[in-house]
């Protein structure tokens, strides 16, 4: 069985509400491919590697978290950028890409399915006035010491966190936005919260989580944004009459 690629589009743009959000690129059909779309690859990026598995597993479209045509990028077809789009064209591979919708779905998001793993509850945005918020707040349902929250990163997403210890003894809440989102501390430690959880570290953000008395855990930009794109290769399986799976082209930031 198969679905249009006009029919996959409108399930992503219904599921995902793209229109939301303003954002850094074009989310939705970036690439146009076969008509026809039985096989579906999900990951985190539109990597040359995700693409050549897509060939090799006779894949009709991809969809991704980070795709193309970024704002502010080179716009020109050269190099990587040119190999990669001419794997696409070159065997019809439809490529969409989410990238804020994907963060912020409230079931299927990346900051969901991150406070699913690691079992955080009561989740609200952390900017209160904002419903598509990128960062969330939550807590545990009872208080963790700091080192126990570093060995629950590392278990449920196969990667130990970097991690700036407060003088906090225990965590019982907890603001988080997966990715790059460690611009956030400051405000999540603005508002009193015991930890603050993203996928990256800058150099400033070490000093604001040690001045303003936040425990920082840094667990990897891939390794936060890999579970929505899987989410999404299951609720297509599950809702679509077609074959869909998620990929997880490995990357340690």
């Amino acid at each position: 069985m198969s679905v249009t690629r006009t029919q996959l589009l409108t399930f992503f743009d219904q599921l995902l509400s793209p229109n939301k959000i303003k954002d850094y690129c074009p989310n939705g059909l970036q690439i146009e491919g076969k008509q026809h779309i039985s096989k579906l690859i999900c990951g985190v990026s539109a990597t040359q590697e995700l693409i050549d598995h897509a060939v090799a597993v006779e894949a009709d479209a991809i969809f991704v978290h980070h795709g193309y045509f970024w704002k502010g990028e080179n716009p020109c077809l050269t190099g990587m950028k040119k190999k990669r789009i001419q794997t696409l064209l070159a065997h019809d591979i439809n490529l969409f890409a989410y990238h804020l919708p994907l963060d912020i779905h409230p079931e299927l998001g990346n900051n969901a399915q991150l406070a699913q793993l690691l079992g955080i509850t009561n989740i609200k945005p952390l900017e209160d006035s904002n419903p598509n918020s990128v960062v969330m707040q939550g807590e545990f349902e009872n208080p963790i010491q700091a080192e126990d929250l570093v060995q629950k990163i590392t278990n449920k997403l196969n990667r130990a966190p970097l991690h700036e210890v407060s003088n906090k003894p225990e965590i019982k809440t907890v603001a988080w936005c997966t990715g790059g989102g460690q611009g956030y501390i400051e405000q999540a430690a603005s508002l009193n919260i015991d930890a603050f959880i993203t996928g990256e570290v800058s150099e400033q953000t070490i000093h604001v989580a040690r001045e303003m008395n936040i425990h920082f855990y840094a667990a990897g930009h891939h390794a936060t944004e890999r579970y929505g794109a899987k989410a999404i290769a299951e609720h297509v399986k599950q809702h679509l009459n077609i074959e869909s799976s998620f990929v997880d082209i490995d990357n340690p930031a």
